[in-house]
């Protein structure tokens, strides 16, 4: 219990400081934490993250900084892609998803330590897909607004299924990289995604038959929200920046560790 309580602080402070793809860490925490498989510790993670998320999605709705309408289009593709996900992961082998998560991982770090030199420019972004009506603020809704957002809730729904993680490591570069939306409306509109989108995943990975333990699920659960309510309270005090590297450099850690758990079970 103490383990669960622990990891799942742990889990929310990261969360809580680095936006909706803290997540991620939430699977490889129980893997070695736990000592489960990829298979069970997802379903758990995705609970965990899922709650979190809804925490952090209310706060922004209440602060109107949540794109509401393309969250509900990404959200449904991505419940809709997220059993495929699901009955996926049942059929891989475990090595092979520690194989592809320590990739995911290694990828996402990759795109961290990108993003601290890559320029963004917002006027050409406003002329493509996902701009931003200058009159209301809101999505200028078009076929390739529509399109893009689809595609971009049906990646998040197929890895949230495989791997269990929230999927904000793929909707926040996404919709920094193609939509004019400002960073704080992205990180409140994922934080919805991943809510509605874990929920379905929970729901799938049960229907085949996963079994999830209650009393660690919760305690976790818990404490991923109660740290989570930290992080983003000690996120106002750090540097962007420091906070970037430093969640780079942690998943490339674990990243390792997988894939030396990886080679292991070879």
């Amino acid at each position: 219990m103490a383990i669960s309580l622990l990891l799942g602080v742990l889990i929310g402070a990261v969360l809580g400081l680095t936006g909706a793809g803290g997540g991620i860490l939430a699977v490889p925490a129980l893997v070695f934490g736990m000592g489960w498989s990829m298979q069970h510790a997802a379903p758990v993670a995705l609970i965990a993250v899922a709650g979190g998320a809804a925490i952090g999605a209310l706060e922004g709705l209440r602060q109107g900084l949540v794109r509401w309408r393309g969250a509900l289009l990404m959200a449904a593709v991505g419940m809709a892609m997220t059993p495929f996900g699901v009955r996926l992961a049942n059929v891989l082998p475990q090595s092979w998803l520690l194989l592809l998560f320590a990739i995911v991982m290694l990828l996402v770090a990759a795109r961290l330590l990108h993003a601290n030199t890559a320029a963004i420019d917002q006027h050409v972004i406003s002329r493509r897909a996902g701009g931003i009506d200058p009159e209301t603020g809101r999505f200028d809704w078009n076929a390739p607004t529509i399109l893009l957002l689809g595609a971009i809730g049906a990646l998040t729904g197929l890895m949230t299924g495989l791997l269990g993680v929230g999927g904000g490591f793929v909707m926040m570069p996404l919709l920094r990289r193609y939509t004019a939306v400002s960073m704080h409306g992205i990180v409140a509109t994922s934080l919805l995604v991943i809510a509605l989108v874990g929920a379905t995943g929970v729901a799938s990975a049960l229907l085949h038959g996963v079994t999830v333990p209650l009393i660690p699920t919760l305690l976790f659960a818990a404490a991923t929200a109660i740290g989570m309510l930290f992080g983003r309270k000690a996120a106002g005090h750090l540097s962007p920046r420091h906070v970037q590297y430093g969640f780079a450099a942690l998943l490339v850690m674990v990243a390792g560790a997988m894939l030396f758990k990886w080679l292991a079970a070879m």
